[in-house]
């Protein structure tokens, strides 16, 4: 059995605002989120001074009591704050389906919490105890923390899918939660992912030398694509796409977004961090096959362009082996960093946006084109129109996992 999947709710948090009007007019005015972190400066050695935090972030503390939120770090409120709001937007948020059993949640990170994380590296490695250790630590710490917080905080009693995969977390939950409703076995799915931004975060890529130190200016980083760019920029943030078998959702009277036509992941096999332009472009063919669709059909490619040489390089050769030169291409990394966990479903939940819009954001800081990358048609200085009837956004992970995602708009 084959069913056709629609979103019928989307929200996200992001370093650009905290709605789709905020990071709309963010995108379309060229505003870059990456900003100095002088937190970061009393870390020796961290060379990583910038990072694009979402801005005054809180939840209402009367719909969130500390009886619900106690095993949650700031990674899981925001993911479970995105959830709340898109189920608001689909008109699910007390709906009895949620407890039903039909409907469940795929959602993930690239780790937990790492301030709780912290708790546990001080009181065992540096005060050699486990008093101070709270048994909510953990919570905020396991690898599915965002997916099963979720689920308790709305009651869920369908399937639980943690999509720990790095950079492809969020881009996996959609994708699974997509599998999950057209193969019968939900009617709803939460799907989307998240990130924490913390001080981890810049020395990971600093000794990985993957990330940009461009301190003096910020907002002039991090560069996709371009010849004069040093590195990537992380950031945080959640999104969370609600997915609705497309008859149910016609039954209720919903509004529908956007149609989920495709999903594909797969893994290069071969090494952990070094990216495979042949891995990428088989997940490319891949989403396109279950699809239904030709590569000439897409309007628009959302790309993961971190910023990064390796990584631009590759994914641009695979662009073009799969396009051509003819779909307009380009990365929200520009604006916002690399949001890690959250990026596949932020960049989702955006490039939606933008879709019903139509219209399709630069990328931010491509001012000269990397003569290695492939001659793809960048988006460049100012948004384009452009009326597309489907998207691909692909997104690339360390451990060589590849995801592509194909959505169609909803007329």
């Amino acid at each position: 059995m084959s069913r056709r999947v629609v979103v019928t709710g989307m929200a996200g948090l992001c370093p650009l605002g905290a709605d789709w009007k905020s990071a709309g007019d963010a995108l379309r005015s060229g505003r870059s989120a990456v900003t100095r972190l002088p937190e970061w400066d009393e870390i020796e050695g961290l060379a990583v001074k910038i990072g694009a935090p979402v801005p005054e972030f809180a939840v209402p503390p009367d719909e969130y009591p500390r009886k619900k939120t106690r095993a949650m770090g700031r990674l899981s409120l925001l993911a479970t704050r995105a959830s709340d709001l898109a189920l608001r937007d689909a008109g699910l948020r007390d709906d009895p389906v949620l407890s039903s059993g039909r409907a469940g949640v795929a959602y993930g990170s690239s780790n937990g919490s790492p301030p709780a994380i912290g708790v546990y590296a001080r009181q065992l490695f540096v005060g050699k105890t486990i008093k101070g250790i709270a048994a909510s630590d953990y919570l905020q710490i396991m690898s599915h923390t965002c997916a099963a917080n979720i689920a308790a905080f709305f009651g869920l009693r369908g399937r639980v899918i943690p999509t720990c995969s790095a950079c492809t977390s969020g881009s996996q939950g959609i994708g699974y939660a997509y599998e999950t409703i057209k193969h019968g076995m939900q009617d709803v799915m939460i799907g989307g992912g998240a990130e924490e931004l913390h001080a981890i975060d810049g020395a990971i890529f600093g000794v990985l030398f993957a990330a940009s130190t461009r301190n003096a200016e910020p907002q002039r980083t991090p560069r996709p694509f371009d010849l004069d760019r040093d590195g990537m920029v992380c950031g945080e943030g959640a999104a969370t796409l609600v997915l609705e078998e497309l008859e149910r959702a016609r039954a209720r009277g919903a509004r529908i977004h956007a149609e989920v036509v495709g999903y594909a992941t797969n893994c290069d096999g071969r090494h952990l961090t070094n990216p495979d332009p042949s891995g990428m472009q088989q997940v490319m063919s891949m989403g396109l096959a279950d699809a239904g669709v030709p590569a000439e059909a897409i309007g628009y490619v959302s790309a993961h362009g971190t910023g990064t040489e390796a990584g631009d390089i590759a994914e641009s050769r695979a662009t073009f082996e799969v396009f051509g030169d003819r779909v307009p291409v380009s990365t929200q990394k520009g604006h916002f960093g690399h949001t890690l966990g959250a990026c596949g479903a932020i960049e989702s939940w955006l490039a939606i946006e933008m879709m019903r819009e139509g219209w399709f954001a630069p990328t931010l800081n491509l001012e000269s084109l990397d003569p290695r990358c492939a001659p793809l048609d960048y988006i460049q200085g100012e948004p384009r129109r452009i009326e597309a009837e489907w998207v691909a956004n692909h997104n690339f992970a360390f451990g060589g996992v590849n995801t592509s995602l194909i959505f169609r708009r909803w007329a």
